[in-house]
């Protein structure tokens, strides 16, 4: 099916609305993307809304997870909302809610963000 992505930047929060499937195929292209955003914008802080990814795998966990580490080096915030029920059974699996906070919806997120 391949991965569609959205990209939007509100101040400095970059709100990412992700479907499809994320996996070893679509990682690093993924990757290179916010990246290349968060250099771009000044992004200090990531939205990652998930409520129609329909996959994700290991590769994407990492996309996250490293995606996690460069907003923190930045002292900001990785908020995760609206994700579809066998994506929120992959992040409570491998404790990525443990770091990574979740809220309900994009403006629920947004909010906690400041930027609403």
């Amino acid at each position: 099916m391949g991965l569609t992505m959205e990209m939007e930047v509100k101040q400095d929060v970059l709100c990412i609305r992700l479907s499809g499937e994320l996996d070893h195929h679509t990682a690093e292209m993924l990757r290179e993307k916010i990246s290349m955003e968060m250099e771009k914008n000044d992004i200090l802080h990531l939205v990652l809304n998930l409520e129609k990814l329909t996959f994700m795998d290991s590769s994407g966990l990492g996309v996250i997870l490293g995606r996690y580490k460069q907003i923190k080096l930045k002292k900001g915030e990785m908020v995760v909302c609206s994700i579809s029920p066998p994506v929120k059974r992959l992040f409570e699996l491998s404790g990525l809610f443990k770091i990574v906070r979740f809220e309900s919806s994009e403006q629920f997120a947004l909010e906690r963000l400041g930027v609403a």
